[in-house]
């Protein structure tokens, strides 16, 4: 699985706080969760349906500095169990909810809702978080609204929303979404990330977000 631009924008903007156990739903080849493990001393689980996936990633965890602090788990989250609850729950979930399938079975589990319905990711953060724990995730525009209405009907708060345009000139094209477990009475922060210029260079701020993951040329 390749390093996507989706995946660097959460586990750079995914806020830490004082978090001890961190949970990574669908962690694919590891990279957010590791990202995480870069930032903070908390203990990390990625949980990833596809074996392979979960391979690669035991592999990636293996030859990075953070081995002791991140667990792969090859798991459905439906049939994980975990010793403890977690102070933040992450995914970058599938998100093609219509159109063609994807005819690779890998490639469907990966980029398709119909392997992780967004109701049942919802539903396992509820489920894994500790009470007032954080629930970030990075999802399509277009399909924006409609988790944010089921993850309210599912008793998470709203606390920051940021736009991720490609340019200046173009339409959001993802979201980065964080919630709060629980209700409370909150204000919801809104704001717009641009990865690139005009002139199709990085942006300061995408090059400051994610200043400590890339290599240096």
């Amino acid at each position: 699985m390749k390093v996507g631009t989706d995946g660097v924008l959460l586990g750079a903007w995914c806020p830490i706080g004082n978090a001890q156990h961190i949970l990574d739903i669908g962690t694919g080849s590891g990279l957010i969760a590791l990202m995480l493990a870069q930032r903070c001393e908390a203990q990390i689980v990625g949980v990833e349906l596809d074996t392979e996936a979960a391979l690669q990633a035991r592999e990636n965890v293996q030859a990075s500095p953070f081995a002791s602090r991140v667990k792969i788990v090859n798991s459905d989250i439906r049939d994980y169990t975990p010793s403890q609850l977690f102070d933040i729950v992450v995914s970058n979930p599938p998100f093609f909810t219509e159109g063609v399938i994807p005819p690779n079975l890998q490639r469907l589990q990966a980029r398709h809702s119909q392997s992780l319905p967004y109701e049942m990711l919802i539903d396992a953060a509820y489920n894994l978080l500790n009470p007032a724990g954080l629930f970030c995730v990075i999802l399509p525009s277009d399909t924006t609204q409609s988790f944010i209405n089921s993850s309210i009907v599912k008793h998470f708060t709203p606390i920051r929303f940021t736009a991720v345009q490609t340019t200046p000139n173009k339409s959001p094209k993802r979201m980065l979404l964080c919630f709060k477990k629980g209700i409370e009475s909150v204000t919801l922060i809104k704001d717009t990330l641009i990865l690139a210029t005009s002139e199709g260079k990085r942006s300061a701020e995408y090059e400051k977000l994610t200043e400590g993951f890339y290599l240096k040329k």
